[in-house]
């Protein structure tokens, strides 16, 4: 499949998300995107050995012969390095087979369904299917299939279950019975979930996992070999993770390492044969790995580096893979030696019989100023593989985690620019989208841009953002821009007034969709705080999104209560412009999916009609054919560019 195996070419992929593993680990996949804000599949080979690079095989549209692909976009990983692909059109799914070397996408069938997603078969034979597909209308059945990638067999139906099933776990190698997620619903309009097997080859359904009648049962990993199998449940009385053997009889036991605590804790992988689980531990903007083994009291942590682990891995001889970001590092493939980095030893790298010399400024001193020697490279049991450059050669600029003010109590938040970011000339607020999201210790390229211009940056989370347990994120349940409003002002309160003392300038802020409503709020309540405000795909308040969003994002305001009011009153942008002294750049993509651009196109005849002058107190971008992520699509160079020039400006009066 390609080039033969040796150290991957520099890679200008800047994103990757959606990484998934074939059944061999032979190869994985991912959608990729470079700085041109475009999306492609790219295919990894994957060495057969610990100690051969991975080598990552960008699959990228030709010219004109091959589209570039929707973020959206599922993939399947094939252990021939080809990738299953499955394209979300509205109601309905494309499926095409992308291949290697140029070969021509095959199709593989087209499904009605709005909602569609594919688990890879464990062990597909020459021929056979090589995927799962279970579609639902979102209500009342769930449809399954089996996708094939000769580019001759539709889609084959197995089975129609009456309900919603989620999850997916193989509990078999040939690939006959799967373990689902079956939601329950009940009388009150609520839900439990139970793990049940789908046979395959019948089509029939038979429970597995029910703990109490009231639990929320799930099943998140098995081994079929070995029959482990690993659980998720609340019947302990609270959720956690638990272990047991399949066909046992037993109970599944509950040990304390894996309650987790403060982290969340998700095995990711099983060790063939020796049945270690890799389990990650995530907690506000990082993650952490660790090692445990069944019957174990404790969790062998992996010193590996701070940065954001992907959630999904593959352990095989070869060692263990899994996606790693950190904000100095895009998103690329970590290969593990777990003994090794246990053990904390480190061994050579096999090097050819060549002189380890390179050359450095010459000089009058002879020899030994224009050579140096450099020590042969070690393995440490860590290695990070096809993580972009930057184009200037430079490093990229790294952030790390610091605790913050907030209303009621300290915050975590992700700085840019040191130990002296408060101190900086320019300093940028940035406030997450969401708002259930964070901000993570990973690679963001507007960020980064920022910050390669110089300014500092700070980005906390507010209440209401993600990764720092139940009551953090509901707590803008019912209540948009009230507690996380209450967090960004006293911040700004801090920061200001200990930059004014020091007589630098003020806070700018920069958000997008939700984190453009809040900068919006933040501005206009608090305008002597805040020297600019950067919008990017801003709404103007949660009963204005809800009464024009599509159904999707109606459903989730629904849920969280955005078009609560306060007890203070309405959090709306339109009815604080007059107080919107600051400098603001509003950018908005004219197809907006999530955030239609009324909302934008609205603010913007608000500003006129109070007198703001465009052009002078406000500018307003509108990116034809955009979409909600109009600062990671297709021109989003130019629109970052414009975003770092606004934001490092200072108003001349």
């Amino acid at each position: 499949t390609g080039a033969a195996a040796g150290p991957p070419p520099d890679s200008a992929a800047l994103r990757r998300v959606s990484f998934t593993f074939a059944a061999d680990g032979s190869h994985a996949a991912c959608l990729a995107a470079e700085a041109d804000g475009r999306w492609f599949v790219e295919s990894w080979r994957l060495g057969g050995e610990l100690s051969e690079p991975c080598a990552p095989l960008p699959l990228r549209p030709g010219a004109g012969a091959r589209r570039s692909e929707d973020v959206h976009s599922q993939l399947v990983a094939l252990t021939d390095g080809r990738v299953l692909i499955c394209r979300h059109e509205g109601a309905q799914q494309q499926l095409i087979v992308r291949g290697t070397d140029g070969q021509a996408d095959m199709f593989a069938g087209r499904l009605q369904q709005p909602g569609l997603r594919l688990l890879p078969l464990p062990a597909p034979a020459p021929g056979a299917p090589v995927a799962l597909a279970l579609g639902t209308d979102g209500q009342a059945t769930t449809s399954v299939w089996l996708i094939s990638a000769n580019g001759v067999s539709l889609p084959q139906p197995v089975a129609e279950l009456p309900g919603l099933y989620g999850g997916g776990v193989w509990l078999d190698r040939g690939g006959r019975l799967l373990g689902l997620d079956q939601l329950q619903r009940l009388g009150d309009g609520g839900g439990r979930v139970k793990t049940v097997v789908l046979d395959l080859a019948t089509g029939r359904l038979s429970p597995l996992l029910e703990l109490t009648a009231q639990s929320n049962d799930r099943l998140a990993a098995c081994d079929p070999v070995s029959g482990l199998v690993l659980v998720r449940s609340d019947a302990p009385g609270e959720d956690r993770l638990g272990w047991g053997l399949l066909g046992s009889g037993e109970p599944p036991h509950f040990p304390e390492c894996l309650r987790g605590g403060l982290h969340f804790l998700r095995p990711v992988a099983i060790e063939p044969g020796r049945n270690r689980v890799a389990v990650q531990a995530d907690w506000g903007a990082g993650s952490t790995l660790a090692l445990w083994e069944p019957g174990g009291t404790r969790l062998d942590p992996l010193p590996i580096p701070a940065g954001r682990l992907g959630g999904v891995a593959h352990w095989s001889a070869a060692g263990l893979r899994m996606p790693y970001s950190a904000p100095d590092q895009p998103a690329a493939m970590a290969s593990i030696d777990v003994d090794l980095l246990l053990s904390g030893e480190t061994r050579p790298v096999p090097q050819p019989e060549r002189p380890r010399l390179a050359p450095v400024q010459g000089g009058q001193a002879g020899l030994a100023s224009v050579v140096q020697v450099i020590p042969p490279p070690v393995e440490t049991g860590w290695r990070l593989d096809g993580s972009a450059r930057r184009g200037d050669g430079r490093a990229w600029e790294s952030a790390q985690t610091v605790t913050l003010p907030g209303a009621a109590g300290p915050l975590e938040g992700v700085v840019y620019g040191g130990d002296a970011w408060l101190t900086a000339e320019h300093l940028v607020m940035a406030l997450h989208g969401g708002p259930a999201d964070a901000w993570r210790l990973e690679f963001d390229p507007t960020l980064q841009r920022l910050a390669a211009e110089g300014m500092a940056v700070v980005a906390p989370n507010q209440r209401g953002s993600t990764g720092y347990g139940v009551e953090h994120a509901q707590a803008v349940q019912h209540a948009w821009g009230g507690p996380d409003l209450e967090d960004v002002l006293s911040l700004l309160q801090s920061i200001s007034g200990q930059r004014e003392s020091l007589g630098l300038g003020r806070v700018a802020l920069f958000g997008v969709s939700y984190g453009a409503f809040l900068a919006l709020l933040a501005a206009g309540t608090a305008p002597d705080l805040v020297a600019r405000v950067a919008a990017v795909s801003p709404f103007l308040s949660g009963a204005r999104l809800a009464a024009e969003a599509a159904p999707a994002v109606r459903n989730l305001t629904e849920r969280m209560g955005a078009a609560t009011d306060l007890p203070d009153g309405p959090r709306d942008v339109l009815l604080l412009c007059h107080r919107l002294t600051a400098e603001l750049l509003i950018v908005h993509g004219n197809r907006d999916e999530v955030v239609p651009v009324t909302q934008s196109r609205l603010l913007r005849q608000e500003l006129l009609r109070i007198g703001r002058v465009e052009g002078a107190d406000f500018q307003y971008v509108e990116a034809a054919g955009a979409g909600h992520e109009v600062l990671a699509e297709e021109g989003a160079p130019l629109l970052q560019e414009l975003l770092a020039s606004f934001l490092r400006s200072v108003r001349t009066v």
